[in-house]
């Protein structure tokens, strides 16, 4: 099982830009999850992941970690690291 964690904040400029990325990538991947943690609000899962900075997305799969992605990439860079680890 493949999840996806995008690690944002409301104040984060590159997350906004992010967004509509992820949204896109989510519609190729109806067997893969999807979560958006809010690093303010969900402080405690941020520190578990050690995300530093925002935008921070990280692959998982059968919950542990393959991937990580910093900053905002293009929409081929999340599918096709999703598409490695399906």
């Amino acid at each position: 099982m493949i999840t996806v964690k995008k690690f944002y904040a409301e104040w984060c400029g590159p997350c906004k830009v992010l967004t509509p990325i992820m949204e896109q990538v989510r519609t190729k991947f109806g067997q893969v999850t999807f979560e958006n943690v809010d690093i303010d609000s969900q402080y405690q899962i941020a520190q578990q992941y050690h995300v530093r900075s925002v935008p921070t997305v990280i692959v998982e799969k059968d919950g542990v970690e393959v991937n990580r992605l910093v900053g905002v990439q293009s929409e081929m860079a999340y599918s096709n690291t999703i598409n490695e680890n399906l």
